[in-house]
């Protein structure tokens, strides 16, 4: 839930008569506002924009979900006040799920893309293909996610931004700005962002490299681009009794005095693992996912002890393996060392 010690009213509320011109283009601006403290269970007096009817590419509201005050609230600044906001923190924390969320609550249309290094710019801005048309195959100009994302009400999200190639990241530097305007030049044309046009990003990294060694493929980002976001949060993995209850939320079948010891248990491994990585004892970090992973792998295979293993232990280095063993024997009293398979 909320954190209550931050009651300090927010900025003024956001006018939603602002972006209301009479013109037919305007009709897919948001036309309603959402009180933050009854839609989102966080203790402050603001309203945000957001549509009165679902819209194609709405996510799917997570009835269960747990919003993080900090991140929420720059979140909802984003589409509140058209800031770009970048999410940072280590993978498994929800960090895209936590856009989605909002968006899903705000019945804003949420669409992310995944920057990869196999995505390049044209892949962003659109290209020639080749399409059938009567019969025949003929040259047609194809437009890209970024262009058509500027140009409608969508909220777009890049993932692992900090894994984006460099001529990729030049062509969304100009967008990052709140009036940026797209240049196509090979269809001369200025593609204007629509009123409703919101960006966001996450990342595993700050923009400076993987300093860890879990995030390969992580490159540092241009200073100058990396200025241009607005806001950036930082997502983390929450405190024990939090993700107990994320935990029982999602599986309310388990909330009695031996599935509570049991989940309290399992997340209690995982603040080893981290604890661990921490100390530089382990690699390999144990994530919400991966808790998820084994509660739903339990259910499977009906044994914990094998479902740890395929979901985790499986996935961390053989030299490793007696470290995380122990932690496993600290919480449940049982001594797994022998689940792993073995490193060829």
């Amino acid at each position: 839930m909320a954190d209550k010690k931050d009651k300090e009213p927010m900025a003024a509320s956001f006018d939603i008569t602002q972006l209301m011109p009479n013109h037919p283009r305007y009709t897919t601006i948001p036309d309603a506002l959402f009180d933050v403290r009854s839609t989102f269970g966080l203790d402050v007096d603001w309203q945000v924009p957001g549509f009165s009817a679902e819209h194609p590419n709405v996510p799917t509201v997570d009835p269960t979900y747990q919003f993080d005050h900090d991140t929420t609230m720059a979140i909802l600044a984003g589409f509140a006040h058209n800031r770009r906001v970048m999410i940072q923190g280590y993978h498994g924390t929800g960090k895209s799920t936590h856009v989605e969320q909002v968006a899903a609550r705000l019945n804003w249309p949420c669409v992310r893309i995944n920057l990869d290094s196999h995505v390049s710019r044209l892949d962003l801005l659109g290209k020639d293909m080749i399409v059938l048309k009567e019969g025949k195959q003929i040259t047609e100009y194809k437009q890209g996610l970024l262009p058509w994302a500027l140009q409608n009400p969508v909220a777009l999200v890049f993932d692992e931004y900090d894994a984006g190639r460099p001529d990729v990241m030049f062509v969304i530097q100009r967008v990052l700005e709140s009036d940026g305007r797209l240049t196509l030049l090979d269809q001369n044309m200025v593609i204007r962002p629509h009123p409703a046009f919101r960006l966001f990003a996450t990342a595993n990294t700050i923009g400076l490299g993987d300093m860890t060694g879990l995030y390969h493929g992580s490159q540092q980002l241009n200073q100058a681009q990396l200025d241009r976001w607005n806001i950036l949060v930082t997502l983390n993995y929450l405190e024990h009794d939090d993700e107990v209850q994320i935990m029982l939320a999602k599986y309310p079948d388990m909330d009695t005095e031996e599935g509570r010891k049991d989940l309290s248990a399992m997340v209690h491994v995982a603040d080893l693992t981290r604890q661990g990585f921490m100390n530089g004892d382990i690699s390999t970090v144990m994530s919400p996912r991966t808790v998820l992973s084994w509660i739903e792998n339990t259910r499977i295979f009906k044994d914990r002890d094998m479902a740890f293993a395929l979901s985790f232990l499986n996935k961390c280095d053989e030299t490793e393996r007696p470290t995380i063993a122990e932690y496993y024997q600290r919480c449940f009293g049982v001594d797994i060392g022998n689940r792993g398979t073995k490193a060829n």
